[in-house]
């Protein structure tokens, strides 16, 4: 196919107006983390269904990006972009207009579809504009997600604020301040006259053999996440058996097909890189959401919420000079650097007391996570460009939807089970007591009907058994008097943030990962970029 020249005025409206697409994603994902609890109250409904509200704005990510990508090269990226502008416009009117809680689901639901079209076609789209600066130019592009979450954060903490009493008739105008952006990209995107051709189409690299880079290995983990998370969405029951075995099977045998009909296995460092998102994605995301709740008891709500806006910040800095690094180092040297920042943070934050000593620990986490997962894209692009955008935007889509699977439950069993030791060494007798007794409270979360649960119970992460108490309803027995109250009060607060060190285990299994990466490019010469026209 003919190569599309772009001068550099059109490239720069076309990498701006991509910015402003993910800033508006971060904005959205932003004011859906701080509002659950006034969707709570404005609908009466419990805890689980706003978790499926918030939830609904996630998961379509992962699927629409990987969903997408077999057909952004078919419609091309000005119509793909303006099917996403369709979906978040739509998804922030639904929102302020929404009455009822299935109204507000299918707002949700445009949001986490309108994010996962802009992924799937900005990160193509930057790397094929920017051929020689891949990594580069999209961990600039990826300042957006940070610079979202900045004006989201800043926005919502000085004009509504992050203690109790608001109500959701009285703040959901603030989801106007995430139409400004959208609107600014859909009216820059409408005015493009010229886009780029992707780097494979235009070195005429069929549609099959971007499936070959994939592979079968890749195919059989998007296949296998996929089916779990539909299947989570859709409340298949799979009765007594493990639920990602099935998947795995079922992953694995939609795997061996692909393949042998594709005849190719696929990259293997492409599947590694996969895997790699699953750590990578827990301590990126799953960390930031779990960090502000631990730091609470320690900062306050509006310190915590504060200390994310900062992170966020420095994340976002960092990213426009990412140039610097990478001019010394290339993406796994970049990669692994970071992960050695994010050891230092995570472990930092579990140990250090309150005060200034917190927020020096909270940039250090923030250089670890700034470039994650904008390089991670970059190396995908730079290594497999004959994959366009289904490898590039499979690695991202896996660690979406993985954080969803492991990451944010990895990390809450970690929590329940810290505080559950700290409560069993302080008050031996009277949790011995409960799980003789088998002692129950009533859970009214559901104001439909009322179901006695165990303060006490015997939990499980994919095998993992662990112990698990309700602290609260636990704070709340007769046994339980002023003074034991405070001790416990004070000791999970500690606990809580002292968990964060099994936190740093994650980029510590990266940093061994990119650590393996460099030694193997270095015994084949050296790093460097893949162009499809060379090979």
């Amino acid at each position: 196919m003919d190569k599309v020249e772009l001068s550099d005025k059109e490239k720069n409206i076309l990498f701006w107006a991509s910015f402003l697409a993910l800033t508006a994603a971060g904005v959205g994902f932003v004011f859906r983390g701080m509002i659950p609890t006034l969707w709570e109250e404005q609908f009466q409904i419990t805890t689980d269904q706003v978790g499926s509200l918030t939830g609904a704005a996630l998961w379509p990510i992962a699927v629409s990006m990987i969903l997408f990508s077999l057909i952004v090269d078919k419609i091309g990226y000005k119509i793909s972009m303006l099917t996403a502008f369709a979906l978040q416009a739509a998804s922030v009117v639904l929102t302020i207009m929404a009455k009822d809680v299935n109204a507000m689901w299918w707002a949700c639901f445009c949001a986490g579809l309108g994010h996962g079209v802009v992924e799937a076609v900005i990160n193509p789209l930057c790397a094929t504009m920017y051929k020689k600066q891949k990594s580069k130019m999209l961990n600039i592009l990826h300042a957006s997600w940070p610079a979202g979450i900045v004006l989201g954060g800043v926005a919502y903490i000085t004009m509504i604020g992050t203690g109790s009493g608001a109500a959701w008739e009285s703040t959901k105008w603030i989801f106007w301040i995430m139409l400004l952006p959208v609107l600014f990209y859909g009216i820059m995107f409408i005015l493009c006259k010229k886009f780029p051709v992707d780097e494979r189409i235009e070195n005429n690299v069929s549609y099959i053999d971007m499936l070959r880079e994939f592979g079968g290995l890749g195919i059989f983990l998007a296949a296998t996440f996929l089916i779990y998370e539909v299947s989570t969405q859709l409340a298949i029951d799979f009765g007594e058996a493990n639920k990602l075995v099935i998947c795995l099977a079922i992953g694995a045998l939609i795997g061996v097909i692909s393949g042998f009909l594709l005849k190719s296995g696929g990259k293997f460092l492409f599947f590694i890189l996969c895997l790699i998102m699953i750590p990578l994605a827990t301590a990126e995301i799953a960390t930031d959401g779990w960090i502000r709740t631990l730091m609470e008891p320690i900062m306050g709500a509006q310190g915590a919420a504060w200390a994310i806006v900062l992170s966020a910040f420095i994340m976002m800095i960092l990213r426009f000079f990412a140039g610097v690094p990478l001019k010394y180092m290339n993406p796994p040297q970049l990669l692994l650097l970071s992960s050695v920042f994010s050891i230092a943070g995570l472990y930092a934050l579990s140990v250090v007391p309150a005060g200034i000593a917190i927020f020096l620990a909270f940039v250090l986490y923030a250089v670890g996570q700034t470039f994650y997962w904008p390089t991670v894209l970059g190396f995908t692009a730079e290594q497999f460009p004959k994959g366009g955008a289904m490898t590039l935007n499979t690695v991202s889509a896996m660690g979406l939807l993985t954080v969803g699977i492991f990451g944010f439950p990895f990390l809450g069993a970690v929590q329940n089970h810290y505080k559950t030791e700290a409560i069993k060494s302080k008050e031996p007798a009277i949790v011995q007591q409960v799980i003789e007794n088998k002692t129950t409270f009533a859970d009214t979360t559901d104001p439909k009907k009322t179901v006695n649960k165990p303060i006490f119970e015997k939990k499980d992460f994919f095998g993992v058994k662990y112990d698990s108490i309700n602290d609260k309803e636990f704070s709340k027995l007769p046994e339980m008097t002023d003074d034991k109250r405070k001790v416990i009060n004070s000791t999970l607060a500690t606990t809580s943030q002292s968990s964060l060190k099994v936190a740093a285990v994650l980029p510590a299994i990266m940093a061994v990962a990119f650590l393996l990466i460099i030694f193997w490019y270095k015994a084949k010469g050296g790093y460097k970029p893949v162009e499809i026209t060379n090979e």
